[in-house]
Parts: structure tokens; C-alpha cells; sequence
């Protein structure tokens, strides 16, 4: 599947996050041009340290809320896998005008910017948000209710745009329904640290985890390797029926809160066999939360070829291996 991107140039915007730094990793390791832009709001320089010396790789220090920097990092680009965004529903319930102003606003101008360059495909980071507050299990990508945040309803405004830039324009567009993606490098620290990292850092501090409400809410949780691998896929398939589409990015299975802090338990206990003994504490439930999350990857098995490699349980193992190394 790499093969097709020899002598390509691919661009990831927000290349120094979570995501986009593993992208920018896998494309460098395959000999792949690799351009990054980033503002560095939330992505990490240390992130992207290793590929400094990288002669494939180019560093762009910009915003997407900027026309400008958007037009030069898309200049001489055949590829664009766009992560660039203000994620979590909390800040965006906080702050809504700046989550717009990125998620949406900066979206824009990257596809015009794309549009301009005459790049042959942009694939988007999406958002299982998207699915709202339709109750129905599994997640299907054509079934959706109405948002429950201002971070959700952007997300979706990102495939209505991408829906009308093909159709308008004949931009080649992929958006990716990401399902709480976990692994190296997500970030810890922060007040909108994601569930899994967060969790680590305090069991490794042997401090308590909180769990909003009783710990019943489950989510289809994701490992970075099936989200890279279905990146590359997006940017890579010939199949022409698969372009102009949005998929979910999952495992498809789904994990409960309480089932998800017994296994970081027990794979850190093997570092460190006192976590067993920290205790996990409960409160209120997070407005604008859904309570079940599991996606249906049919979708994309049949027209991407989408295998997800690692099931919650390896991830797991994989993610507090890092994490231990690297705290």
C-alpha cells in the first residue's frame, strides 16, 4: 500500500499532536516526504524531535486559521491527512467561538487551500460525536442524531463542507469517524487529558482515578496503529467507489469505564505491583457525554480494506509500556 506514495508529498496538519506526530512517523519510516504543520496550541515540539534531521521531513510553524500558511504547507502536496483541531467536547462547551473558529473556519480554509493546490485527496480527522444523540448500537455512518456539543456540531459542519467542496469542486475528499483513539504520545497533562493517559499518570502517582458516574458508559476504544494503518488506506486505495465517504475508525468493540481501569490495573501491576491496591473513586456524570459509543467498521472493511490490528486489551499493554518508559 506505501508503494504508490514513492515520490508523493504528503502533508499532516497538526503533525506534532497525538495523531499526527504517529502519522508523520510511519510516513518518514517508509521513505515518504512528510511536510507538518503545526501552531504547537496543543501538539508537542518533543513530539516531532526525532524527525528534525529527517530530510524528508519539513517543519511548517503555522495556523489553519491563517489563509496563508494554509496555501504555502499545500503548496507542491499530492496528499493531505488533516488533524489539525480543537478537540474535547468540555473546552468546546467552555469555549465554543475558538473551537469554531479552528474547527470550522481553519477546515474551510484548508479545503480551499487543498482545492487551490490541486491535491489529489484530503483525508479528514472526524468524530464519533458526529453521532449524537442517536441511541442505536452499533454506530452505522449513514445513521445520525442531533449533536450534544458545540465541538460535535463542528465536526459535522467539517463533512457537510468536505460533502460539498467534491461536489463543488471535485476535491477528493475521506473523512475518518475516529473512536476514542488511545496510545503513545496522547498527552496526560491538561485539563482536557484524555480518559486512558489521565488514568495512567494517576495509577502510576497511586493516586485515584475518578470515574464520571458509575463507571457503566462505554466506548469503542481505539489504539493508534488501527487508526495510522486506516490513514494510510484513506490516501492509498485505488478503490475509486471508497473516495467521497466517511467511515468509522474503530476496534468495534465496546469497553465499560470500570472494565477499562481493571485492565490498566493489571497490565501497570507488572511495573509496579502496589497499583493493584489504588482505589478508583466515582462522581457526577460530564454534561454533553453519551453514554454508548461502538461503532460498526463494516463500512470500512469492505470498501478500504480495514483490518484493525489491535484489539482494546493489546493496545492496553502497548500504551502502558510506553507509558512507563516515557512518564
Amino acid at each position: 500500500m506505501i508503494e504508490q506514495l514513492k515520490n508523493k508529498t504528503v502533508l499532516v496538519t497538526g503533525g506534532a499532536g497525538f495523531i499526527g506526530s504517529n502519522l508523520c512517523e510511519e510516513l518518514l519510516s517508509h521513505d515518504i516526504k512528510t511536510i507538518c504543520l503545526d501552531n504547537f496550541s496543543t501538539g508537542k515540539r518533543h513530539n516531532i524531535e526525532p524527525f528534525l534531521n529527517d530530510s524528508n521531513f519539513t517543519l511548517i510553524e503555522g495556523d489553519i486559521r491563517s489563509i496563508e500558511d494554509c496555501r504555502k504547507a499545500c503548496s507542491n502536496v499530492d496528499f493531505i491527512l488533516h488533524q489539525a483541531a480543537l478537540g474535547s467536547v468540555p473546552r468546546s462547551i467552555k469555549d465554543p467561538a475558538t473551537s469554531n473558529d479552528v474547527n470550522v473556519s481553519g477546515f474551510l480554509n484548508m479545503l480551499i487551500a487543498a482545492k487551490d493546490a490541486s491535491v489529489e485527496r484530503f483525508v479528514y480527522a472526524a468524530s464519533s460525536s458526529t453521532y449524537g444523540d442517536h441511541e442505536a448500537l452499533p454506530k452505522v455512518e449513514e445513521t445520525i442524531g442531533k449533536p450534544l456539543s458545540p465541538y460535535a456540531i463542528t465536526k459535522y459542519v467539517n463533512e457537510l463542507y468536505a460533502d460539498i467542496f467534491n461536489k463543488t469542486y471535485g476535491l477528493n475528499t475521506i473523512g475518518l469517524r475516529y473512536f476514542n483513539v488511545f496510545g503513545r504520545r496522547q498527552d496526560p497533562n491538561g485539563a482536557y487529558a484524555a480518559v486512558i493517559p489521565k488514568f495512567v499518570q494517576q495509577f502510576v502517582k497511586h493516586e485515584s482515578p475518578f470515574i464520571n458516574g458509575d463507571g457503566s458508559y462505554s466506548r469503542d476504544f481505539t489504539y493508534i496503529d488501527n487508526v495510522v494503518q486506516m490513514n494510510l488506506k484513506a490516501i492509498t486505495s485505488q478503490n475509486e467507489d471508497c473516495l467521497n465517504e466517511v467511515y468509522n475508525v474503530a476496534f468495534g468493540e465496546r469497553t465499560t469505564l470500570l472494565e477499562l481501569t481493571t485492565l490498566l490495573k493489571e497490565y501497570l501491576s507488572e511495573f509496579d505491583p502496589e497499583i493493584k491496591n489504588v482505589e478508583v473513586k466515582h462522581r457526577e456524570n460530564r454534561t454533553g457525554d453519551i453514554p454508548h459509543s461502538l461503532a460498526s467498521i463494516d463500512k470500512a472493511k469492505k470498501l478500504l480494506n480495514y483490518n484493525p490490528e489491535y484489539s482494546v486489551s493489546e493496545g492496553l499493554k502497548e500504551a502502558v509500556s510506553w507509558y512507563w518508559n516515557n512518564l
